[in-house]
């Protein structure tokens, strides 16, 4: 029986019952798990939540303001070091998963792999090969990055235990969550020293390198200092905390899932992406002076329009673009010759995304001064605009712009004040923002939905803590 000797695993109930499910390895379907861990020797358990994303959005990569707030939902990592120079992932996923989901999948590879290290291409390349296992690339990705990174030795391997109620491909960063408990019980395994935000920036190093998806950073920034109940400005130029924010204790959030399958590694969301550094290099040259132009953010509208806006082709081909411009700064994004890109749209939404950011911001502030509907109804409406501009981008779907519709039709009268698709879009998640009194609102929403759709909505609705919050454990 393992039982706690450092840390507090009574702060969220949760952690409860991952320690259970250490403790009934042997009667858990996860036969696999079951010899996974030698008795007497340490285990240390990282956890981290998944994220609602608030305001912001994809325009993190563009350096943009946004808010978001740490989920219920958690991923828990268990890693115990193993003196073969192995690593032995089991990972479960709690609840009914997608039929490709590595729900109760095992993945064994050789540490000696890695050595050299390797180049992150080769190392892309070698889990592409496991494509029934690619999610390991989050996992195993997490030594390789300390070994490049950080000079690691890793001299023994790990058997590693995975458990994990945050559903993927439903927007609300469930791959930041893995990375970052991951990370977090690696480094107290191999006593690894790290500071809370590099830890953030090594897991985005991860997903962007290992996996090869082009996330932003707010996913695993939120994953490490996100504060239960609590949203969490950042400032993506790269990862500034700029404070927490408690929302007026007359409003709830919530998050609805369209049922959309999302994958930031998908060809619109990386498109979108492009576009929109292609869009902040052919403002560079407009520039011309030498300036440097780092943050499409840093654009005000105003400036934007006035010198910018109608000198941005709407689309370019990409050979054209490499002709004329040779590369843009962003190093994960790739230019195809052979594909026409949308530029000045993606371009303009970051720009206008950071206002509306701050915009919510100031509204929250003057709520905590005495609150009002017109206050909420104006929040709900920064909302709206923003996920007309994901889809103006090309980034919504059916289903999130059904549920957008619905929370619109039953509106603040029935406690329901704004709705915007979460994360990289495309599907998955879409936040809603309403009062004490929506529950029977938002019930009804999902009810409709479950008619029109042909899927009943997984709900989100409450919060957790970060990992530095949180803490780790070690268990014997």
């Amino acid at each position: 029986m393992y039982r706690v000797v450092q840390g507090d695993a009574n702060q969220t109930p949760d952690a409860q019952d991952f320690i259970h499910l250490l403790n009934n390895l042997t009667t858990h379907s996860l036969k696999t798990a079951r010899e996974l861990f030698h008795p007497g020797a340490d285990l240390f358990v990282g956890r981290a939540p998944g994220r609602l994303d608030v305001m912001g959005g994809i325009a993190d990569y563009s350096g943009s303001h946004v808010l978001e707030m740490p989920i219920a939902e958690a991923t828990f990592v268990a890693v115990q070091r193993s003196d073969e120079r192995m690593l032995n992932i089991i990972t479960s996923l709690v609840g009914e998963p997608h039929p490709d989901d590595p729900s109760h999948v095992a993945f064994k590879m050789a540490l000696s792999v890695f050595d050299g290290p390797i180049e992150y291409e080769a190392a892309r390349q070698f889990f592409r090969l496991h494509s029934g296992t690619h999610w390991s690339a989050y996992v195993a990705g997490v030594f390789l990055v300390l070994m490049r990174e950080r000079n690691v030795s890793f001299t023994s391997g790990a058997n590693i235990l995975i458990s994990s109620r945050v559903p993927p491909g439903k927007g609300v960063s469930s791959s930041a969550a893995l990375e970052v408990a991951v990370m977090e019980a690696v480094t107290a395994a191999f006593a690894v020293t790290i500071e809370a935000r590099d830890k953030a920036l090594l897991s985005q190093t991860v997903e962007n390198l290992v996996v090869g998806a082009p996330c932003g950073v707010m996913d695993q920034m939120t994953a490490v200092f996100g504060e239960s109940n609590q949203l969490l400005l950042l400032l993506c130029q790269p990862a500034e905390i700029k404070r927490t924010i408690t929302l007026p204790q007359e409003l709830m959030l919530w998050g609805i899932d369209s049922g959309i399958r999302h994958s930031v590694s998908g060809s619109d969301y990386g498109s979108v992406r492009a576009g929109a550094f292609m869009g902040l290099r052919i403002i560079a040259d407009l520039i011309g002076d030498g300036r440097a132009v780092k943050y499409l953010a840093n654009i005000s509208p105003g400036e934007f329009e006035r010198d910018y806006l109608a000198q941005l082709p709407e689309r370019m081909a990409g050979e054209e673009f490499l002709s004329r411009y040779k590369e843009t700064i962003d190093p994960v994004t790739s230019i195809d010759p052979q594909k026409v890109y949308a530029i000045r749209t993606p371009t303009a939404h970051p720009v206008y995304e950071n206002a509306r950011v701050l915009r919510f911001v100031e509204l929250l502030d003057h709520c905590a001064s005495g609150a009002s509907e017109t206050h909420f109804i104006k929040l709900g409406e920064l909302m709206y605009e923003s996920h007309r501009s994901y889809t103006a981008l090309g980034l919504n779907s059916s289903g999130t712009d059904l549920i957008a519709e619905l929370v619109r039709r039953e509106g603040p009268a029935a406690g329901l004040f704004g709705a915007k698709i979460t994360g990289g879009g495309s599907g998955g998640t879409v936040a809603v923002l309403g009062d004490q009194t929506s529950a029977a609102a938002i019930g009804r929403v999902a009810a409709a939905y479950a008619r029109e759709a042909g899927h009943r909505p997984y709900i989100f609705h409450g919060s957790s803590p970060g990992s530095l919050a949180f803490g780790r454990l070690r268990a014997i």
